[in-house]
């Protein structure tokens, strides 16, 4: 459980985001409430708040190099928050889900059509050419920042993902964990971000190359 000590910091971060789109708190706490249930799911167990703990800290560090960080934070809020492991169609539902509780409130519509877009690109396709954004790369490194945490956090987190995929065969999420594991390996770059690239290239590439070989032994 997340504990409620670093809720609470996480409610005043996203009253103060809202803000800048004039939002009154009455009106930005629903959704916030909305969001925290959703990354609460019983069956979620990597994709959670600690996930997105993770993730604005990271991108806290990598906000500087953009002069947009609002629907970067916006980004990291919704890129998740519809998770089914079973679809294949997350990101867009997560996309449409911040129009439809962001609409409403008052976060205007061109915000919305750029914060879908980052969303969107949290898919990681493989075939994804390196992103032409800073707010993109911000984005998606913070995502993907797991991959070269300390070797403990990184196997708890893929334990996490293991639990998430319980209803898989374990021959078939071997092979299928293995598949996604060696697409990253195979991309020159894990990080797009300067920062990121140079502090955790190595590491979360020795992370996968770890746990590719538990797969396989």
């Amino acid at each position: 459980m997340f504990p409620p000590e670093r809720l609470d910091p996480m409610q005043q971060g996203w009253a103060r985001l809202l803000d800048g789109y004039k939002v009154a708190p009455a009106d930005a706490y629903p959704v916030f409430d909305v969001l925290v249930a959703a990354y609460s799911a019983p069956d979620r167990h990597y994709h959670t708040l600690e996930h997105l703990a993770e993730m604005f800290r990271v991108a806290g560090r990598l906000l500087s190099i953009t002069d947009d960080p609002a629907v970067v934070q916006l980004a990291v809020w919704f890129h998740d928050a519809v998770y089914d492991p079973r679809a294949k169609d997350n990101e867009a539902r997560s996309a449409d889900l911040a129009a439809t509780l962001l609409g409403p409130v008052g976060v205007p519509r061109s915000e919305l059509d750029r914060v879908a877009r980052l969303v969107l690109a949290t898919a990681h396709p493989a075939d994804a050419p390196p992103p032409g954004d800073r707010e993109t790369a911000i984005l998606l490194d913070a995502d993907l920042a797991i991959l070269g945490a300390a070797e403990d956090r990184y196997r708890r987190y893929a334990a996490a993902i293991r639990k998430e995929y319980a209803w898989v065969p374990d021959t078939d999420y071997r092979a299928g964990r293995a598949a996604v594991l060696s697409r990253f390996l195979a991309r020159p770059r894990i990080f797009w971000t300067d920062a990121m690239h140079e502090e955790g290239d190595t590491r979360a590439r020795d992370n996968m190359r770890a746990e590719l070989a538990d797969l396989r032994g």
